[in-house]
């Protein structure tokens, strides 16, 4: 699928708000964690805990998971490569937009792109994203293997399943990584958001 823009005639419009004004409201600042790695590393659940960990602090934050997505903006991609770039291409919009917001954006995909994740860095601003690459080696994700995908991967039911028939192109600039193969849930998050405390991303 190609990117290019169709329509004609149309005007970008400025927000008569500034993502400034909106984070001084807010209290902090917007932007997008953007995790990412195999099924089975961890995504989905450090994504969860830390959006209740920022609330809890009074970050407005929100989720943005690679199933639930697929239910509804992206139900009609399936998993080809132009459709795994698709997906991240839409989702990257998305995630500018949260961050635009004054947001603390956490999304949980795949991702297994390189090129694609560096497209959705390079349409947000110096230091609005944050590449976390939760480490875990195949075979721990395969004994985790939550949903049964791995099984059904290795059993030719599943083609094109990163990790095992399709690739997954570990990242070269992450901001942070983050090794779930022995570290507990509890301890990647308390290594996140120290991440984002100490770089000043919970304070306006």
């Amino acid at each position: 699928m190609s990117a290019e823009t169709k329509a004609t005639n149309i005007v970008w419009h400025e927000a008569t708000v500034s993502k400034a004004e909106r984070e001084s409201v807010n209290g902090h600042r917007g932007f997008t964690v953007w995790l990412t790695g195999l099924s089975g590393s961890g995504k989905s659940t450090l994504a969860n805990m830390l959006e209740k960990s920022l609330w809890e602090r009074g970050v407005r934050s929100y989720v943005l998971d690679g199933d639930n997505v697929r239910h509804g903006l992206n139900k009609d991609l399936g998993f080809s490569p132009d459709d795994r770039t698709e997906n991240i291409r839409r989702i990257g919009e998305v995630a500018a937009l949260f961050t635009e917001a004054g947001i603390a954006n956490v999304t949980a995909f795949i991702s297994p792109y390189r090129s694609d994740r560096d497209s959705v860095r390079e349409i947000m601003k110096d230091g609005d994203f944050i590449e976390i690459y939760v480490a875990c080696e195949l075979d721990e994700c395969e004994k985790r293997d939550p949903k049964g995908l791995y099984k059904k991967a290795r059993a030719g039911e599943i083609p094109e399943f990163t990790g095992i028939s399709a690739p997954y192109e570990e990242p070269e600039k992450a901001e942070l990584v983050v090794d779930t193969t022995n570290q507990k849930p509890e301890e990647s998050l308390a290594v996140i958001v120290d991440f984002l405390d100490s770089g000043g991303y919970l304070s306006a």
